[in-house]
């Protein structure tokens, strides 16, 4: 089989020209088939002050309304996505944008409101992976933005570490994927105020521990949900480190 990297970033990196540069020169440099999978949440919210809209979040999550849903379109699947598709082609890589409407590659549906009504939020329900393999077996390297669709002609906003999974997981029975979730930090940290303090291997029995220690909290434990059910799933191998070193196996390996 042969091998494929999805390298899913967001945070400052893709809303900084400079250090969305570094990573685009590093990402380029990855040998074999690669996918590269963004977020771009700040910028969202900027904009959507920018335009009067109150940006409202719970547990790490945006809720979506209808505005929002045309600010997170338009942040998303334009400015963000374009440019790194942009940045890419500058440097010879041939790249192309999609949200999940585009080629119907990834499929949702709305998520039920419970306690918390999340708006147009997608849960993704299919991945087309017949049509991701197509393109990147003809040398193109697919760019996922955060959004899908219904099928019904609406677009949902969608967690892009859960593209990032729903992707990788699609693809293990076609390539040897490696998943590296990148971000400002060097790796899962054992303490958030000691940038060193990373944790090399995490097993799901850690995982738990750390969890109800409240050493991992918020947004790192969806992520680390999402790492463990790819390798249940087929993918080889999950990664989160820091974005300028997707190149070394420095960070934390995730292992079942």
């Amino acid at each position: 089989m042969e091998k494929l990297t999805i390298v899913k970033v967001g945070g400052k990196i893709v809303e900084d020209p400079q250090s969305l540069k570094q990573l685009l020169s590093d990402f380029s440099k990855i040998e074999g088939y690669k996918v590269l999978v963004h977020g771009g949440g700040r910028s969202a919210t900027a904009m959507a002050a920018k335009l009067g809209i109150e940006s409202k979040m719970v547990n790490g999550r945006r809720i979506t309304d209808e505005e929002m849903l045309k600010i997170v379109t338009m942040v998303y699947g334009g400015l963000v996505n374009k440019q790194i598709v942009a940045g890419l082609q500058a440097i010879g890589v041939n790249a192309l944008g999609l949200t999940g409407a585009d080629l119907n590659y990834m499929r949702s549906e709305k998520r039920p409101v419970t306690d918390v009504d999340y708006g147009f939020v997608g849960d993704v329900k299919e991945v087309n992976a017949v049509i991701l393999v197509d393109l990147i077996a003809k040398g193109v390297v697919p760019v996922l933005a955060p959004l899908t669709h219904d099928k019904a002609g609406n677009l949902l906003n969608t967690n892009a570490d859960t593209i990032a999974g729903e992707a990788a997981k699609a693809l293990s029975n076609d390539f040897e994927v490696t998943l590296m979730y990148c971000f400002e930090k060097k790796g899962v940290l054992l303490n958030e105020g000691d940038d060193e303090s990373v944790i090399p291997i995490l097993t799901s029995e850690l995982f738990e521990q750390y969890v109800s220690d409240r050493v991992i909290q918020g947004g790192m434990i969806p992520k680390l949900e999402n790492s463990f059910e790819a390798l249940n799933k087929g993918v080889k191998r999950v990664l989160i480190t820091r974005a300028d070193q997707i190149h070394t196996n420095k960070g934390t390996q995730i292992k079942l």
